[in-house]
C-alpha cells in the first residue's frame, strides 16, 4: 500500500479542529442552548493534554460547561493512516442536578461528485450482505435500536466521492444511528449513539458519546480501501495477546461438548468432570490438539441450587460451578491437564442477563433492584450500569477464572437489552431517557477491562471473546478489547454461507473465526468435513468441530490435514485481503468464489479457489490487483505441487486461468513474486 494513498489533508483537518475547537464536528444541546463544536461562551477551556506514542498521538481538551459539568473531548490521530477519532464525556461534578442533555451527534461533510456509500449489513437477518448506494439518487439512514449493535445493521462505512474516499465507524455497544445525504455538492454524514438520549445528570453521574472514526484516503479503489482499513485495524485496534503487549496471532479452538455421549440439545452443554479426559487424551494420541479447549454454557448451578441437565439458557446468573457436574476442583484439574499439554482454556459467561433473581437474592448476595424486570418480557437484564451490581458480577466471574486459571473469557448475550434499558429509564422521574444505556455500556467496557486484568494476572489473555448470539457485539470500541471467535452463529451451517461471509465480513474485521463442518443445523453434532469445507474455514480463528471418542467414523486423517494446512496458511490470514469474484448469497451456489491473502512486503500470498456445488463452468480467470507490471509471478498448487508462471502485467490486467475439474472443489494456490 503506497503511503501516498493516505490523504495528506487529513492531518491538516485534524490540526485545524484542535486549534479551533469551535469547528469540531460534534454538537449537543444542553437545556435550551445548542452547542456546535466547543466554542460556546458557556463552555470554558480549562486545559489541554497531549501525548505521543508509536503511530498514535492523543490530544484531550478539558472544558467546564455552565460552571457545573466537566466535558472531556478525547481525540487521537494516526499519522501513517490519516485516521482521526474522538469521544466526548460529560460528568456532573456539582452538588446539583444538571440541565437536560440531548442531540449528541457528530456531523461531517465531504465535497465531491458521484458519492457512493459502500458497506455491509449486520449478522441477524442480513448475514453481512453488502450494499452500495448512490447518494445522488437516495439518502440512506441506518438505525440499530436493539442494544446489540452489529445485528441487522453494521456501524462501519466506506464513503467514496470524487477521486477519493473515507472510512467511517461508530464504536458503541448499544444503540446508534448513521445518516448520509447529498445536496449536489457535498455529502453530509450524521452519526450518534444512545438513540433516544434526553437526560439530566445527577451529581456524580457521567455519560459519553460513541467512539467516532474518520479515516480519509486519496484513491477511489475498493481493493485499496479495504486493505487500508484492515491494516489500520490490525495495527492500532486489536487488543494485545498478553501482558507484554504482543500481537494476537491466529489460533485454533475446539468445543468438547458434542463428544460426551450425553444429551446436548438446544445448545446446552453436556460436559462433566468425567467426560473431558477421554477426549483430550484422544486428541493427543491422534496428534490433533488445538490451542484452546472451548468450555461452553451449562457449567453453573441454577439460582435455586439445582443442577440443570439441559437448561443452560434459563439458569444463568450464579457463576458458580455446579458441584454435581464439577465437584471438588475437577474443573481446575481439566484446565491444568490442558495447560500441561499446550492447550489453554476459554470459558463461557453471559453477565448481561440473570434468571430467577429471587433466588439469587436468597442464596448469592444479589440485590433485587439490580434486575431490570418488565412485565410481559421473558428476559431480565442484569444492570451492570449500577456500580455495585457491576462489582458483584465482576467479582463472581473473576473468582471462577482465577481459581481455575482460565486463560480466555468468552461472553455471550442472548437477548436484546434496549427495551429493558428504556423501561428502567421510564421508572425515574423527569427526563432520563438513555441514562440506563449510557451507564450500562460504560459498565460493560469496564467489566471487560477488569476481566482482562484478571486473566492477565495469572498468565492468561489480554483480550476476550465477543459473542452476542453470534455477531451482535462487534463494534469498534468492543473490538479494542475482544475478538469474535465466531463471526456468526449461522456460520456453523453451509459452506456457501461461510464463503459468502468471508468475502464481505473479512474486509472490515480481519480477526474472526468460523466452524470447520458443513451442517444442516447449527448445533448438529455431525456434518460434512472435507478439503472443500476445511479450506472455506481457514480464518485467523479455526474452530475445530469434531467428535473424538463418540463418532466411530471420525476421520482423523482429515482432521490432521485441516489443522496442518491451516497452520501453513495462517501466517497470511492477517495480510492484505482481495476478493476476486462477485459476492453471492448463501443460496447462490452457481459460480466461483475466489479470494487471496497477500503480503506485499514479502511478495508472497495464498489464493483460495472454490467451484461451488452448482457451478457449470470448470475454469475461472483471476485478475491479481496486487501484481506489479515489472515483476513475474509463480503459482504453485498445494495439492499437486505443479507450478506455472506469468508476468505481472498479464496477472493484473488480463488475469490467470485456473481449472477446477469437479463441482464442489477447492484449490489452494501459493502466489510468489519473482524478479
Amino acid at each position: 500500500m503506497e503511503t501516498s494513498y493516505v490523504n495528506p489533508a487529513a492531518e491538516e483537518w485534524y490540526r485545524g479542529i484542535l486549534r479551533q475547537p469551535e469547528t469540531f464536528p460534534f454538537s449537543f444541546a444542553y437545556g435550551e442552548d445548542g452547542y456546535q463544536g466547543f466554542g460556546h461562551e458557556k463552555l470554558t477551556l480549562t486545559k489541554r493534554e497531549r501525548k505521543t506514542e508509536p503511530g498514535r498521538e492523543t490530544n484531550d481538551l478539558f472544558f467546564l460547561l455552565d460552571g457545573q459539568v466537566d466535558v472531556i473531548l478525547r481525540t487521537a490521530f494516526y499519522p501513517a493512516y490519516g485516521a482521526a477519532e474522538w469521544t466526548v464525556w460529560f460528568e456532573n461534578n456539582s452538588p446539583h442536578d444538571s440541565r437536560v442533555f440531548h442531540s449528541l451527534q457528530s456531523t461531517l461533510t465531504f465535497a465531491g461528485e458521484n458519492p457512493v456509500l459502500k458497506g455491509i449489513l449486520g449478522d441477524h437477518d442480513n448475514l453481512y450482505r453488502p450494499y452500495s448506494h448512490e447518494l445522488d439518487q437516495v439518502s440512506v439512514t441506518f438505525c440499530s435500536d436493539s442494544g446489540r449493535p452489529t445485528h441487522v445493521n453494521f456501524p462501519y462505512f466506506n464513503l467514496e466521492f470524487g477521486d477519493q474516499g473515507v472510512m467511517l465507524a461508530i464504536g458503541w455497544a448499544g444503540t446508534w444511528t448513521a445518516a448520509f445525504s447529498f445536496d449536489g455538492e457535498q455529502t453530509t454524514y450524521v452519526a450518534k449513539s444512545t438513540n433516544n438520549l434526553k437526560t439530566y445528570l445527577k451529581p456524580g453521574e457521567k455519560i459519553r458519546s460513541a467512539l467516532f472514526v474518520r479515516a480519509a484516503y486519496t484513491v477511489r479503489n475498493g481493493h485499496f480501501a479495504g486493505n487500508y482499513w484492515r491494516r489500520w485495524f490490525i495495527e492500532h485496534n486489536m487488543p494485545p495477546v498478553d501482558a507484554a503487549g504482543g500481537r494476537i496471532e491466529p489460533f485454533s479452538t475446539c468445543c468438547l461438548a458434542s463428544d460426551t455421549g450425553l444429551p446436548n440439545s438446544d445448545g446446552s452443554i453436556s460436559e462433566r468432570f468425567y467426560t473431558w479426559r477421554p477426549t483430550l487424551e484422544k486428541m493427543l494420541a491422534e496428534d490433533v490438539r488445538v490451542d484452546f479447549r472451548w468450555f461452553d454454557a451449562g457449567w453453573y448451578v441454577a439460582p435455586d441450587g439445582s443442577s440443570p441437565e439441559q437448561d443452560w439458557w434459563g439458569t444463568v446468573g450464579t457463576w458458580t460451578l455446579d458441584p454435581v457436574k464439577w465437584p471438588d476442583g475437577t474443573f481446575r484439574e481439566s484446565t491444568d491437564f490442558a495447560r500441561k499439554h499446550g492447550m489453554k482454556t476459554l470459558m463461557w459467561f453471559e453477565p448481561e442477563r440473570v434468571t430467577d433473581p429471587k433466588n439469587l437474592v436468597k442464596h448469592y448476595g444479589y440485590k433485587k433492584e439490580w434486575a431490570i424486570v418488565r412485565e410481559g418480557c421473558p428476559n431480565i437484564a442484569n444492570n451492570i450500569g449500577d456500580p455495585e451490581c457491576l462489582a458483584w458480577t465482576t467479582a463472581r466471574i473473576c473468582k471462577v477464572l482465577r481459581e481455575n486459571r482460565v486463560e480466555l473469557y468468552r461472553e455471550d448475550n442472548n437477548s436484546d437489552p434496549a427495551a429493558l434499558w428504556a423501561h428502567l429509564d421510564a421508572l425515574e422521574a423527569g427526563d432520563r431517557q438513555g441514562i440506563t444505556e449510557c451507564k450500562f455500556v460504560i459498565g460493560h467496557y469496564r467489566l471487560w477491562d477488569d476481566i482482562i486484568a484478571c486473566t492477565l494476572g495469572h498468565g492468561g489473555c489480554g483480550f476476550v471473546d465477543s459473542c452476542a448470539s453470534g455477531g451482535g457485539r462487534n463494534d469498534l470500541e468492543s473490538l479494542r478489547r475482544a475478538v469474535p471467535l465466531l463471526r456468526s452463529d449461522y456460520d456453523r451451517t453451509s459452506t456457501s454461507l461461510r464463503l459468502s461471509m468471508t468475502t464481505s465480513f473479512n474486509s472490515w474485521i480481519p480477526f474472526c473465526g468460523a466452524n470447520t463442518k458443513e451442517k444442516q443445523e447449527q448445533l448438529s453434532p455431525t456434518g460434512n468435513s472435507d478439503p472443500y469445507v476445511w479450506r472455506a474455514s481457514y480464518l485467523p480463528v479455526l474452530n475445530v468441530d469434531a467428535q473424538f471418542t463418540q463418532d466411530p467414523a471420525q476421520d482423523f486423517d482429515m482432521l490432521r490435514f485441516g489443522l496442518e494446512e491451516w497452520k501453513k496458511v495462517s501466517p497470511w490470514l492477517l495480510k492484505d485481503f482481495y476478493v476476486h469474484t462477485p459476492w453471492h448469497s448463501e443460496h447462490d451456489r452457481s459460480g466461483f468464489t475466489a479470494y487471496s491473502f497477500y503480503d506485499e512486503e514479502e511478495g508472497r500470498g495464498v489464493l483460495f479457489l472454490f467451484r461451488m456445488e452448482n457451478c457449470p463452468l470448470d475454469s475461472i480467470s483471476v485478475k491479481f490487483p496486487y501484481a506489479k507490471a515489472d515483476r513475474n509471478y509463480v503459482f504453485c498448487d498445494e495439492d499437486t505441487k505443479e507450478e506455472s508462471g506469468v508476468d505481472g502485467q498479464t496477472a493484473s490486467a488480463r488475469g490467470v486461468r485456473f481449472q477446477l475439474a469437479e463441482k464442489r472443489m477447492a484449490r489452494l494456490i501459493w502466489v510468489t513474486e519473482t524478479r
